[in-house]
């Protein structure tokens, strides 16, 4: 049954051949109708658990999962980074409940339009590339049939990923065209500007983020537009 599960989700995502709108975009629309959610994130983590880990955004269906997506970077917590970490899904469903976990995201998360939010790592083995999220905007848990399903969708979204990133160099972004480009230009302005690491300067960039209740992302537009200069008293 499994085996014909997977069969009919990939038949749907073939759906008269259209190839010219992105695999991981089809997966994310796919997932929306599949799951019953309102919105789906897929999201890279490079070097996840470690100081030097980074996360960037690969496709988000709807303004809300980018900016849950965005909150999670500004914070450094929630499912979705949990999933990566832990290699297995995290299941929320009902973030109020949640808010001792992860205390700096759950709020925030509300305050987007989240009440429920599903994160699937996209693993295989040792190879962790990162997580497909999806949120609803009311309190409820997934069916087990819809974990069974959230899960083929993040096998498919996994080989897709995979497809983008092998053979390019660990520090090759440039075909990931998100939000996120500019949140490593600003972290290395501000790594050659304050002169100290790369890791600093993103957390440098996180905590004014953090402290003004804005997106990183616009903080690291303001950076890299030079309307915001960070020194060590910020």
């Amino acid at each position: 049954m499994t085996e014909n599960h997977r069969l009919r989700l990939r038949a749907l995502l073939a759906v008269n051949g259209d190839h010219t709108v992105g695999a991981l975009t089809r997966i994310c629309s796919l997932a929306v109708r599949e799951l019953q959610v309102d919105g789906v994130g897929v999201t890279l983590v490079s070097r996840a658990g470690t100081a030097h880990a980074q996360q960037r955004l690969v496709h988000a269906s709807d303004p809300i999962s980018a900016r849950l997506e965005d909150l999670q970077l500004t914070v450094g917590e929630g499912p979705g980074l949990t999933a990566v970490t832990s290699g297995a899904p995290v299941l929320v469903p009902d973030l109020a409940a949640a808010r001792a976990r992860w205390p700096a995201f759950c709020p925030d998360a509300q305050h987007i339009g989240a009440a429920a939010l599903f994160a699937f790592p996209l693993t295989l083995g040792a190879i962790a590339l990162g997580s497909l999220d999806c949120y609803r905007t009311t309190p409820g848990a997934l069916s087990s049939d819809h974990v069974a399903h959230a899960l083929m969708l993040a096998e498919m979204a996994f080989e897709a990923l995979l497809s983008e990133v092998a053979g390019r160099a660990p520090d090759d972004v440039g075909w990931i065209s998100d939000i996120h480009a500019e949140v490593h230009q600003a972290t290395g302005m501000v790594s050659y500007q304050l002169g100290v690491s790369v890791q600093a300067a993103l957390l440098r960039i996180r905590a004014y983020a953090y402290v003004h209740e804005l997106a990183v992302a616009v903080v690291a537009r303001r950076i890299v537009d030079r309307s915001l200069l960070l020194d060590t008293e910020n």
